[in-house]
């Protein structure tokens, strides 16, 4: 049987109290499709809004097989061991086909899913740009609400865009690999450019010298791009998620660009300018569910689809008839 809706107020109070049970609920009605759990969810936010903004956001990505994981959860329970409260949103791909998805982090994190001062939320992806869900902003901001210090969001790392997390962070890090051939061969010039830190993850036992070599290679390649602020440039550290050789050092970087771009005003500016376009972002994801669900493109729009197939229909007068036929 379903349970009720809870009052938003109590569920509100729930989150600022910290209860699991209560920010498990909340961050399950901002990721529902569901029109009325949607505005319910939008209730929910404002309410919740004046308690955000505190805990330190970092994004981590990389590709498959860097041991994403394994390092978030070992430097979460380093976190977690200094006292702080630690929430790590966690996205999985979701199956262009099936439209299903793994959601096996906290299988994978198994320490920390059950460390009292960690929180583990895995999230489909749902095929979104940049491997992050439509909700990731709402979800931390419940975090955040819930008086956690440190919302770590794990990308999924397959190849999309990665600026989409690094729009929502304080801190973007990009794990790489050593070892794998040309250590720069593939590596995207745009997540380089907007990475603020990357570590050369498994620099442990016989590989440890092969991640020295490539993070020196790391280095010459980011002094050929020109830094996003003069007031930090982007280190190249090793460290192992293994066994947590070189954590420690990679967090205090992470701290110390805190500490440059609050004393400069720079981290306020940038989360401004992170609520504009998170702002522009909903605008525009808005607009295409009331076109999705406008009755009159819904019943045109599959004998557009044909007639384009068929190459009787340009695709650009197709457009043009189905906005048309747009009314909001």
């Amino acid at each position: 049987m379903a349970r009720p809706p809870l009052d938003l107020d109590d569920l509100a109070a729930g989150v600022r109290a910290g209860d699991r049970s209560r920010l498990a609920r909340a961050i399950t009605l901002v990721e529902s499709n569901r029109p009325d759990h949607r505005n319910r969810a939008h209730d929910l936010i404002e309410r919740l809004l004046p308690d955000t903004g505190q805990a330190h956001r970092v994004g981590i990505t990389g590709v498959p097989g860097v041991g994403k994981s394994t390092f978030i959860e070992t430097l979460g329970v380093m976190l977690t061991s200094q006292g702080q409260r630690v929430a790590v949103l966690t996205v999985d791909p979701t199956s262009s086909r099936t439209g299903g998805s793994i959601l096996g982090d906290k299988t994978r994190m198994v320490k920390l899913s059950v460390d009292p001062a960690a929180f583990i939320r895995p999230s489909p992806s749902s095929g979104t740009l940049g491997g992050v869900t439509r909700t990731t902003r709402e979800t931390m901001l419940l975090c955040e609400a819930a008086g956690f210090d440190v919302v770590l969001i794990e990308t999924v790392g397959v190849g999309q865009s990665e600026t989409i997390v690094a729009e929502m962070v304080d801190f973007f890090l990009v794990l790489m690999l050593a070892g794998a051939g040309d250590e720069l061969q593939g590596i995207k010039k745009g997540v380089l450019e907007i990475a603020d830190m990357l570590a050369v993850n498994k620099a442990d036992g016989d590989n440890r010298q092969r991640a020295e070599q490539s993070a020196a290679e790391y280095r010459m390649a980011l002094h050929l791009l020109t830094p996003a602020t003069p007031t930090w440039i982007p280190p190249v550290m090793t460290c192992s998620g293994l066994t947590g050789e070189g954590l420690g050092p990679v967090w205090d970087q992470v701290m110390r660009h805190r500490e440059k771009l609050s004393a400069t005003g720079e981290l306020d500016e940038k989360r401004r300018g992170q609520q504009v376009r998170w702002f522009w972002a909903m605008l525009r994801e808005e607009l295409l569910e009331s076109f999705r669900h406008d009755p009159a493109v819904v019943d045109l729009l599959p004998r557009v689809e044909s007639r384009v197939a068929d190459g009787s229909l340009a695709p650009t007068v197709a457009v043009e008839q189905v906005l048309g036929a747009f009314h909001p």
